[in-house]
């Protein structure tokens, strides 16, 4: 599998740049930049220009934040700052944030995903030279002039992918992405048992020409008490996702719904510690690769997913995840 390099998920755009420079100077295949506190395109534009070889990844872009339009510019003019090394990373996020923080329409979102990204792929199209006449129940582009045609990329337009978790988001990741984004709340059995199987029927039984993704959760540590902290956060971030609803399923296949249940009640109290005192030991090590890193992923997900990076949400040295890198 290849290794890739994960921006901190609250790195700011310049923090990315320096990251991306030092992650293909130290060897990666790529570097993905997360959406949370700061645009992800600036972030990876500044990326683009300071490196040379790696590829880049919007891991995740929030779509419904957004519309097809001015996602297909983005990623056009990204591929070719970058000079064809862009990977469009496309996620939904969750209904409260896009009516509450974005102040977006939000339904069926994976019809709303299938139908955005076949959008942003007839633009893409329009610009190299056919008529623009996309028309779907959410989103219609039917205008494209000269004046704001950029014309064909000659770099080829980035290759897609859509994060999903649940079998109707990963259907349409099958049907109409290049590649599917997983979520780090994932196991191995349901990747192997309902995520891959849902995939290969979407895109006709093969799995040819599309690459599985996976952020896995990991504790690394220099020594015992800086792999306590480093457990305790993995821990809370467990307790965090879990809390979801949507991401209800993974744990539901483990016999963990009613923790689920009670996560997403302590959540809306917003009682952190209490919810990561729940994450068993039985959880964690279902979620997370502890103990010698390299060769849990490898053993968990070698031949499941194509490209992994490590998900680390704490302070945690250069040096260790360099290793892991180096042993994959």
């Amino acid at each position: 599998m290849l290794v890739d390099f994960a921006a901190d998920v609250a790195a700011t755009p310049i923090q990315v740049e320096a990251a991306a420079v030092a992650a293909e100077k130290d060897g990666y295949d790529g570097f993905g930049a997360a959406e949370t506190k700061h645009d992800v395109f600036p972030a990876l534009a500044l990326a683009a220009r300071a490196t040379s070889r790696i590829t880049l990844q919007s891991a995740i872009a929030v779509a419904f934040a957004r519309n097809p339009m001015s996602v297909a510019v983005l990623a056009n003019d990204l591929q070719l700052i970058s000079e064809g090394r862009f990977q469009l990373g496309l996620g939904s996020q969750v209904q409260p944030h896009i009516e509450r923080r974005f102040a977006m329409p939000w339904s069926k979102p994976a019809a709303r995903m299938e139908e955005f990204v076949r959008a942003i792929r007839a633009i893409w199209k329009a610009w190299g030279g056919e008529r623009l006449a996309f028309r779907g129940e959410f989103y219609r582009h039917t205008l494209m002039t000269d004046f704001f045609n950029p014309g064909p990329n000659p770099y080829g337009t980035p290759p897609v992918l859509v994060a999903a978790v649940g079998e109707k988001m990963t259907q349409t990741a099958g049907r109409v992405a290049d590649g599917l984004l997983v979520h780090p709340l994932t196991s191995a059995a349901y990747l192997g048992e309902r995520t891959r199987p849902v995939l290969r029927e979407a895109r006709g039984g093969s799995l040819d020409d599309f690459a599985v993704c996976l952020s896995a959760m990991v504790v690394l540590g220099a020594d015992e008490a800086a792999r306590s902290r480093a457990e305790q956060a993995v821990r809370g971030q467990i307790a965090f996702y879990a809390s979801t609803p949507a991401y209800r399923p993974v744990l539901e296949m483990h016999g963990w719904g009613e923790l689920a249940d009670q996560l997403n009640s302590l959540s809306r109290r917003q009682a952190w510690a209490e919810m990561a005192a729940l994450i068993s030991d039985d959880v964690l090590d279902t979620f997370a690769v502890t103990g010698d890193v390299a060769a849990g992923l490898r053993s968990r997900f070698g031949g499941l997913v194509d490209r992994v990076s490590l998900y680390t949400p704490y302070e945690v040295e250069p040096a260790l995840i360099a290793q892991v890198r180096q042993q994959l």
